[in-house]
Parts: C-alpha cells; sequence; structure tokens
C-alpha cells in the first residue's frame, strides 16, 4: 500500500487577523530581501490576502519615504 505523503502547510508568520501597517518598518523590513525586493509568498508563508496586503504596505512606505525603493551598495 503506498503511503499519502500530504505536506503540511507552515503557518503564517502573522496572527490570522494581524494588520500590515505602512507605519510598521520593522515588519515590514522582515519580508524584504537587502537589494529591497519583497519576498514572495513560498518564502514569506504568508496567506495570499495578506501577500497583497503586504505589497501595498510596502508601496505606500516607499512613497512616503519611511523605505527606500533600492538599496544602495557599500561599495
Amino acid at each position: 500500500m503506498a503511503s499519502t505523503d500530504r505536506k503540511k502547510r507552515k503557518a503564517s508568520p502573522l496572527m490570522i487577523n494581524q494588520e500590515i501597517q505602512y507605519k510598521d518598518i520593522e515588519l515590514l523590513k522582515t519580508f524584504i530581501t537587502e537589494h529591497g525586493k519583497i519576498l514572495p509568498r513560498r518564502r514569506t508563508n504568508l496567506t495570499v490576502k495578506q501577500q497583497k496586503n503586504l505589497k501595498k504596505a510596502v508601496k505606500r512606505a516607499r512613497i512616503l519615504s519611511l523605505l527606500p525603493f533600492v538599496l544602495k551598495d557599500k561599495n
């Protein structure tokens, strides 16, 4: 008999009802690479709705100059 190996979904790092705010820069920095790119869902383990809210929050923070668009090299 073949056993069915099902992958367990990792829990979202955020609480289900936790709101992602553009003002919370420390939280947003955890979802951004060192080059300033937003991490994909497969790396962040966020839900679709949370990932969309994250994208909006990062874009708002960038427009308000709370986050840089591109991080400069230190060389």
